[in-house]
């Protein structure tokens, strides 16, 4: 049974309407509010009908089990859901990503109640976050004088300096390469070296928008909490999904040049063994950064020629080197080319020299690619080395997930099907796969059309011309 009271507010007449439903544990009724204000100008008779209404439509959905008389507000409720996505083993990355979105979320619709949240607040936010000077830690801090001798003369690694400052150590290695970083990184590096900011480093803003990619991320998150609201019955809708988020035009995955590949290829035999292997796994393997770093030994089956691909190795701020799941937490095995598992032998004879030369310093890990104490080596350094090796060798930029897409184009443009390659990347769907390489597959198609009228058509002429990729 509904009752209704009015209330006679300085702003104006508003009702409260009250229905009784269920009882909680200690047998109390529990009761359910709303609060209905009349439209400006309506008369008496208007307002007692459209009262009359709003009154037998809350008092149903009560019933229906809505609790649309909530008055949690957005921030309250995203912090509750990403509890629960904590509780059900959402990655720890990604759950520190979420942490940092919703941090210019809730300025906007934190405050907010669940119930009041429409498409066209979510819309008003989104062109927001397109505009200027929405970037968080938006200052850049290049530095000015060379900061390798100031390392030296205060007795600091680059390596101790990283984990003293937490931050990274590519942070730590741009720093000394004169490159700019975010500044509160560069001030976390000068509180513990006891120096100046201003004094090491040049400080600019930047005032660049958000990506579109950037924009959509945030969408997505409140989408994902509005879903969990409409699923508790707590919202009757997901504004969400009637909102307009920007469009995200797809680019295309850039892969190396055949003949790029062979320089590559060319310039590793004068490297270490340690980054020959690297980079050989990274183009034979098409693994991510963190899958690579965080192979270890009893995960390679030497007698079948195989890798299981099971783990990564990554690192935050907070929470340092850790390992975790793959990026869809599955679990893949990896055929190599006898080459590749010869280059593997060669490995495990330097690497147990390595161990012996090390002695008592020697930590026995297990992972495959370590420092000289057998600590695991940092996913960051690997971006480190190949950025110092491009130059040395005069190749074009190289980034480990050049080496992925390049895999992925040599397979398609050699006739292995969709299914095959995806499972080898270790997609969750074949749909991601295909979304991903849709021009690539294009131009493999546009070369077996022509392989076809070589060998049927055009027995004349030379077969099979080579096709860029």
């Amino acid at each position: 049974m509904a009752n209704i009271r009015q209330i006679n507010g300085k702003s104006g007449v508003s009702y409260q309407i009250t229905v009784t439903h269920g009882r909680d544990m200690n047998g109390k009724q529990i009761r359910h509010y709303l609060t209905w204000t009349p439209e400006p100008k309506m008369t008496q008779r208007q307002i007692e009908k459209a009262l009359n209404i709003a009154t037998v439509d809350f008092e149903r959905k009560i019933l229906e089990g809505f609790a649309i008389d909530s008055r949690q507000t957005f921030a309250v409720y995203a912090d509750y859901v990403l509890g629960l996505k904590e509780r059900i083993g959402t990655k720890y990355r990604t759950l520190e990503y979420y942490k940092e979105l919703l941090i210019r979320i809730n300025q906007a619709i934190g405050h907010m109640k669940l119930v009041d949240i429409r498409p066209q607040h979510l819309n008003s936010l989104y062109a927001n976050l397109g505009e200027c000077g929405m970037r968080k830690n938006s200052s850049r801090a290049t530095p000015k004088i060379e900061i390798a001798p100031i390392l030296k003369e205060k007795g600091y690694t680059r390596a101790k300096l990283a984990e003293a400052a937490n931050v990274s150590a590519s942070t730590i290695s741009a720093i000394t390469l004169g490159k700019r970083v975010n500044l509160p990184k560069a001030q976390a590096v000068c509180s513990v070296l006891n120096e100046d900011v201003n004094r090491l480093f040049t400080i600019e803003a930047n005032n660049e928008p958000l990506s579109t990619k950037v924009v959509l991320d945030h969408h997505k998150l409140i989408r994902n909490i509005l879903k969990q609201a409409e699923k508790e019955m707590i919202v009757q809708y997901n504004a969400a999904t009637r909102a307009t988020p920007p469009k995200l035009q797809q680019a295309e995955a850039t892969t190396f040049q055949p003949n790029e590949v062979m320089a590559i290829r060319d310039a590793l035999e004068y490297e270490p063994i340690k980054w020959k292997v690297i980079v050989h796994l990274l183009l034979v393997t098409g693994c991510r950064r963190g899958e690579i770093a965080g192979l270890m030994f009893d995960k390679i089956d030497w007698h079948n020629n195989q890798i299981k691909v099971d783990q990564s190795l990554l690192y935050s701020p907070k929470r340092g080197l850790y390992t975790s799941t793959t990026k869809t937490s599955t679990t893949r095995f990896i055929k190599l080319p006898a080459e590749t598992m010869d280059l593997l032998y060669d490995y495990k004879q330097w690497y147990n020299e390595l161990r012996v030369a090390n002695g008592d310093r020697w930590q026995d890990t297990g992972f495959l690619f370590v420092k000289d104490n057998g600590e695991p080596a940092h996913p960051d350094s690997i971006n480190t080395w190949l950025r110092k090796f491009s130059k040395r060798h005069n190749l074009p930029p190289i980034n480990p997930h050049k080496f992925r897409h390049t895999m992925a184009s040599l397979l398609y443009f050699n006739g292995v099907d969709g299914i095959a390659i995806s499972k080898r990347l270790g997609h969750a769907k074949v749909s991601t796969t295909t979304d991903i390489y849709s021009h690539i597959i294009k131009q493999a198609d546009e070369q077996a059309a022509e392989s076809i009228a070589d060998a049927i058509l055009r027995p004349t002429q030379k077969p099979l011309r080579k096709v860029a990729f």
